[in-house]
């Protein structure tokens, strides 16, 4: 099988292509918008609880630092990709310049595993939030025989609708949710600091104790391997929990997805991506600290995995506060919902276009907008939430992400070698050492997933392998004009 590439040039002349034309709409301040919408979800009002009640204590504001360090490193590899090829697909568009079609097939095979599952996990979050804000939301309703979650398809309907009209819309109404959120968080870390006791931070870094983990194909890949036995606390412990809080930062690399969109690429997409990743970093670890100072962590671990933010107020007896930060978490997945159909929608038009999905979904509308792929999205993401029970899925979002830094983050190496005349609107610094220390840290965070999860990843890319030699390869854009002669 001959390595198909596609010359960054190329990549660039398609997005002029008569009627699968992006309107440009976006500038650095929307794409700042984007990421902290998708990024701060539910996840700050939960996730930080849990862990440092189970995992970390009042260390978690370190595994967030971690957590952040390592998102950091691939964000620097994604913006200077970005600012030299601003197409839309993000990764898979990268990958295609860099590997070849059949790595960046792969890649955006994961990639639309990455995106589905998390805006169907979330839309069914959505709907739960929805039933806790208002009193009522997360009933069935019975379509065809299927019993459908109407709060999660509510949530798509409305997400879908503003996608179609237009990307500028979405990034006005993600700004509006998303200043309550961060209002939310803000009201959350000025309300807490008054209830700070010091003598709950210590120990700040609790003493290990062995046991934590499941067994089998539920524990860590690591673990598994090594025949290492999990704990909670000490330093194991804070690794472990860095791993689990970076679950919260998933999404940022979704920016890279619209730069196709954007008026000046080579200068917003880096600016958008590095802004959106500080804010969440400061909100995060204002957040842990103010947590962990309110209450001890041992009554954080004996709410288990029901601990939130909520707790914390409870326990200092602000009542009022559960009902704020419930409506927080109903306003952070909003936008977390609305982003990631929009970064699902982009990476299958981009993959559309080349051919290797139908070429007749990457048309857009008069609004130049891929209605078409849209509506198919939010047709998916919609039964997907509601009809299905998600489980441990949500896990496949992270090992699905991380395979994407690792892939963009070796790109980059792979680029400055093959291209260095290339107009880079963002240079990475420290390349090649930057984009290495990015892949070992993805690929430990990686390692540190359940077996059960690297299973069923496989098994996704096994069936996309099998997609691309039965369709792809054969309808491939770039195969046609190398057989016809054409580069």
């Amino acid at each position: 099988m001959t390595r198909r590439t596609k010359s960054v040039e190329q990549s660039i002349a398609d997005t002029d292509e008569p009627g699968t034309r992006l309107r440009k709409d976006l500038n650095w301040w929307d794409l700042t918008v984007f990421g902290v919408s998708v990024v701060i979800g539910a996840g700050i009002f939960t996730i930080t609880a849990s862990t440092a009640g189970n995992l970390t204590g009042p260390a978690i504001s370190v595994s967030f630092v971690i957590a952040a360090i390592t998102c950091g490193l691939a964000a620097l590899c994604y913006a200077e990709f970005a600012s030299t090829v601003p197409v839309a697909g993000s990764a898979y568009t990268f990958s295609y310049a860099t590997f070849g079609e059949f790595v960046a097939w792969i890649i955006g095979w994961d990639l639309i595993l990455e995106f589905a599952v998390a805006a169907a996990v979330v839309a069914k979050g959505w709907s739960s939030y929805l039933g806790t804000v208002f009193g009522f939301g997360g009933g069935n309703v019975n379509v065809f025989g299927l019993q459908l979650d109407w709060g999660a398809l509510l949530i798509i309907a409305f997400v879908t609708a503003i996608l179609v009209y237009g990307t500028k819309l979405s990034a006005g109404v993600s700004l509006a949710i998303t200043v309550i959120k961060v209002g939310v968080v803000l009201l959350v870390v000025a309300v807490g600091a008054f209830y700070i006791k010091v003598e709950n931070y210590s120990p700040f870094l609790p003493p290990a104790e062995p046991g934590h983990g499941g067994t089998g194909a539920e524990q860590s890949l690591f673990s598994l391997l090594t025949g290492a036995e999990g704990s909670s606390y000490g330093w194991y412990g804070l690794l472990a929990g860095a791993s689990i809080v970076f679950f919260a930062f998933i999404g940022f690399d979704i920016i890279a997805t619209t730069a196709e969109e954007t008026k000046y690429p080579q200068r917003d997409v880096s600016r958008g991506i590095l802004a959106s990743l500080a804010i969440v970093t400061v909100l995060y670890v204002a957040v842990s600290v103010v947590l962990t100072g309110m209450v001890h962590y041992t009554e954080l671990r004996a709410a288990g995995e029901d601990a939130n933010l909520a707790t914390a107020f409870a326990a200092n007896g602000v009542d009022w506060a559960a009902n704020v930060i419930s409506i927080g978490a109903l306003a952070g997945l909003t936008t977390v919902v609305i982003v990631l159909v929009l970064g699902q929608t982009r990476v299958l038009f981009a993959m559309s276009r080349d051919g290797l999905l139908p070429r007749s979904l990457a048309r857009t509308g008069a609004r130049g907008t891929p209605v078409r792929i849209t509506l198919i999205v939010g047709a998916a993401v919609a039964v997907t939430a509601s009809a299905f029970p998600m489980g441990k899925l949500e896990e496949m979002v992270n090992i699905g992400t991380l395979f994407a830094f690792v892939l963009v983050s070796a790109g980059v190496i792979v680029l400055r070698r093959t291209r260095p005349d290339l107009e880079r609107g963002f240079r990475a610094p420290g390349v090649p050492l930057l984009p290495i220390a990015s892949i070992v840290a993805c690929v430990w965070l990686m390692l540190n997933l359940t077996a059960v999860t690297w299973i069923r990843f496989v098994v996704w890319m096994a069936v996309g392998v099998v997609v691309y030699l039965l369709y792809g390869r054969r309808h491939s854009v770039l195969g046609r004009r190398e057989s016809a002669g054409i580069r």
